[in-house]
């Protein structure tokens, strides 16, 4: 039995049997992790969750109580990420390997509290364009997860065939 946390480095090569019988590439494989399925899960419910947040009329209680929802969303999606290794350009450090990507998410921590703080002193302005361009981060870095040689991307072509 193969340990998914082992998978080696050149996953096209590699191929792991799934409990379900089926069989699945190492980097299909990965969505199985916990730290990535967590990751994959918060990122899906941000973007559920902020769509409502958007579509909303916005001060009312359910707008704040979705957007409390959606940052706790956002939070769990940016910090799942440091437990995730890069694959491209990534940098060995002592607490593991990071690339481009976890600035992201150290982007994404900083506006989302500066948005928060925003709309606690009554800048509204501040506070729209803050979560704005986080959602907007959001789909696009979703979008990227979807191309060839991404974990996600090779679930889409289990599915789409």
């Amino acid at each position: 039995r193969t340990r998914l946390a082992a998978a080696p480095h050149s996953v096209q090569a590699a191929s792991v049997r799934c409990p379900c019988t089926t069989a699945m590439t190492a980097l299909q494989a990965r969505l199985l992790e916990p730290v990535i399925a967590l990751h994959v899960l918060a990122a899906l419910a941000a973007l559920a969750l902020g769509a409502a947040v958007l579509a909303r009329r916005k001060g009312t209680r359910g707008h704040r109580l979705l957007g409390r929802a959606w940052v706790l969303a956002m939070l769990a999606t940016a910090a799942s990420s440091f437990a995730i290794q890069a694959k491209a350009f990534g940098i060995d450090t002592p607490l593991g390997r990071f690339g481009p990507i976890h600035l992201l998410s150290v982007v994404t921590i900083v506006t989302l509290a500066s948005a928060i703080a925003a709309i606690r002193r009554g800048d509204l302005r501040s506070h729209r364009i803050g979560m704005a361009c986080n959602y907007v981060a959001l789909a696009v870095a979703g979008a990227f997860t979807l191309l060839p040689g991404r974990t996600l991307g090779a679930w889409l072509r289990v599915l789409v065939g």
